[in-house]
């Protein structure tokens, strides 16, 4: 049995949490879990709507889907909110130029099936912490090309300039993983209010705690804000094979 925590956090800087998680280690529609972060963007109450309604949307095309495989699910879904968050934002000035990102997650006999369209992440950590998810930034463009090195895009100016987002383009590209699992790993999913303020092996070192999730999950969240809290955090974790002995 999947055991899994969501929490967000308005961060020490922002008036508005526009960070939104979902977690149900319960089946929704065909998939057995579903686990989502989105963190939005645009002025006043614009980003809090689109990581809202995004997750909404989606949650609700999971429900409905009669599709078989875990992807085609989770891609039509995204699409969907696409869509609506688009025609949302036209629909109202005041939801102009909204978007979100987001990542979704499933997993199932061993596999944990990933989307992410955004900058923000999952990760699987065991003895050492993977980013699974590629962050679509101008950064990470860079880094990808060479012209800046991995520690210099840490503190970028650029670095929230994303180059994907739900809302942003009349389609969206959703790039998917797929990631064996073993026993004893911890899946972390989160917003870059947790990864602007915490080195990779910062996280690492929490999370190897012996402490239950719940507690890792609030570490986590402190710490972030204690390095300057400067964005809404979100963090999801989950211990996949949580039962086993």
């Amino acid at each position: 049995m999947i055991k899994a925590v969501s929490v967000t956090d308005v961060g020490k800087r922002r008036q508005l949490n526009q960070d939104i998680v979902f977690a149900s280690e319960q089946a929704l529609g065909r998939l057995p879990n579903v686990f989502i972060v989105a963190d939005g963007m645009g002025g006043h109450n614009a980003g809090d709507y689109a990581s809202r309604y995004t997750v909404e949307v989606i949650i609700s095309e999971i429900s409905l889907s009669d599709r078989l495989d875990c992807n085609d699910i989770i891609r039509e879904a995204i699409e969907t909110a696409n869509k609506k968050i688009r025609e949302a934002a036209k629909a109202d000035d005041a939801l102009s130029g909204m978007g979100t990102t987001v990542v979704v997650a499933t997993f199932k006999d061993g596999i944990l099936h990933v989307a992410n369209v955004g900058d923000s992440r999952l990760y699987v950590i065991g003895k050492d912490i993977r980013q699974i998810t590629r962050d679509h930034s101008l950064v990470e463009e860079m880094v990808r090309m060479g012209g800046i090195d991995r520690a210099s895009a840490r503190n970028h100016p650029d670095k929230n300039i994303i180059t994907r987002a739900i809302g942003a383009q009349e389609s969206v590209e959703v790039d998917f993983f797929d990631v064996t699992l073993e026993h004893g790993d911890i899946v972390l999913m989160c917003s870059d209010g947790l990864t602007n303020m915490l080195e990779d092996q910062e996280i690492l070192s929490i999370l190897l705690r012996e402490e239950e999730i719940s507690k890792k999950a609030d570490l986590l969240i402190s710490a972030a804000n204690q390095n300057g809290g400067r964005d809404n955090i979100a963090v999801i974790l989950m211990e996949p094979f949580a039962d086993d002995v």
